[in-house]
């Protein structure tokens, strides 16, 4: 019988800061995120956290900086074998709650039943280790942790990295939550009704601010799907595996237009999944030049019930094109700030539209992740699923800057005609 009761391991030590990061080195992975290196002890990752074990958690450890973690001020915390950290207590639940679970404050880069029991007791492998190696960062590895009861023939080696940002945004509590998944292999345990490290309820990724309202889940949770978080990234010109989310003011990501949901990169389309509320407002951001399509990617979202555009672009006028069925074309010309109801002319929301009308010469760099903050409400509550293709002018032929494969290069002089005609692309 599994048991549910977690134990706390004797390994009563703080993390200790070690200023060795001009020996950080990373591992060779082309598939995924490098896990970060040289960080002390045998295994490169640091001190061991937890003795082999199955559901325990570590002593209360100390955080090198104060985190601001939706409101809550926070200088220490709890490693959970199970693959995440909570701060106002140890948690021992190996099967996965979807957020907002409790009022325990959480962030999991990989919630699922660890068992680090398996393989040899001297092996470097299978156990979880902490590291501290500058004052403004924390590292805790999963690496090449088995699954339970003890399996050790699949293995996942992840990390969570939080690093304070305070100085850089002059707000203190302000820190960044970065996820590297190197290699992952195995969803479930044998006791989350698992077999062969499949099925039953997989694994969940995800923050939690312990008020049973906030938290923010990463795609794929609770599926076999959670595996390609390896596989993906939210970092433009990351490597795949790498997920970073910007925890400002002890705001998560979405909550403002200073600091947007950021889509995951998928080949040259960004998108999105996240939870919203009825009425409620969220900030997301692609990486766009001219213009950019909005598309709804699954049949149980929520439709887009209103768009809200960003001004500082040139005259600040848009146009919005809708789909008729067959192609886009011209709705209504939109002016910056100003919120554009769909649901007045189609009361259930729309499944995609297009905005176009952001001027070439303005030089829109594609590599920002704040080009082009929009606000977007939803007709209805749950979780959306949504793909933004940016339309790229690409005034270089020898440009980096991919082309979206649904559309033709624009060519510079076509421009005029382009705009005049309002020809759907």
């Amino acid at each position: 019988m599994k048991n549910k009761q977690y134990t706390t391991q004797p390994l009563n030590k703080a993390i200790k800061v070690a200023l060795i990061t001009s020996l950080m080195s990373f591992s060779t992975s082309s598939m995924a995120a490098p896990l970060i290196e040289g960080l002390g002890g045998e295994s490169g990752f640091g001190e061991l956290a937890l003795f082999q074990n199955d559901d325990s958690s570590s002593n209360l450890l100390n955080l090198n900086f104060t985190a601001n973690f939706f409101g809550s001020e926070y200088n220490q915390f709890y490693i959970n074998n199970n693959g995440n950290i909570t701060f106002d207590s140890p948690v021992s639940g190996f099967t996965p709650e979807p957020f907002p679970a409790s009022t325990n404050p959480m962030i999991a880069p990989f919630w699922a039943d660890v068992d680090t029991r398996g393989g040899n007791s001297d092996n470097l492998s299978n156990n979880v280790y902490v590291a501290a190696p500058n004052v403004d960062t924390t590292i805790i590895t999963w690496n090449d942790v088995g699954y339970y009861s003890g399996h050790t023939d699949l293995t996942n080696n992840f990390q969570l990295v939080l690093r304070d940002r305070s100085d850089d945004t002059g707000t203190n509590g302000d820190f960044d939550i970065e996820f590297r998944y190197d290699r992952l292999e195995w969803t479930t345990g044998d006791a989350s009704n698992g077999a062969g490290g499949f099925g039953g309820t997989p694994a969940q990724a995800g923050f939690d601010a312990g008020d049973n309202t906030n938290a923010f889940t990463l795609p794929g949770s609770f599926t076999n799907e959670v595996l390609e978080l390896q596989n993906q990234t939210n970092v433009s010109g990351g490597e795949n595996g790498l997920w970073v989310f910007a925890i400002r003011g002890g705001n998560v990501p979405g909550e403002t237009s200073e600091n947007p949901i950021l889509p995951v990169i998928v080949d040259d389309s960004y998108t999105f999944e996240f939870d919203v509320d009825l009425n409620e407002t969220v900030f997301i951001d692609p990486e766009v030049a001219i213009g950019y399509d909005y598309a709804i990617t699954s049949n149980t979202s929520p439709l887009i019930a209103s768009v809200i555009l960003p001004a500082g672009f040139g005259d600040d006028e848009y146009e919005l094109w809708l789909w008729n069925g067959t192609e886009f074309e011209f709705s209504a010309d939109l002016n910056a700030g100003s919120e554009f109801d769909f649901t007045t002319a189609t009361p259930a929301g729309v499944d995609r539209f297009r905005i176009l009308g952001i001027e070439a010469g303005l030089n829109v760099d594609p590599t920002d992740p704040l080009a082009f903050v929009t606000g977007l409400t939803f007709a209805s509550p749950g979780t959306v699923s949504m793909s933004q293709t940016p339309i790229v002018f690409n005034t270089d032929p020898a440009s980096s800057v991919p082309e979206p494969a649904p559309f033709a290069l624009i060519l510079v002089g076509l421009t005029a005609i382009f705009w005049r005609r309002r020809k759907a692309l």
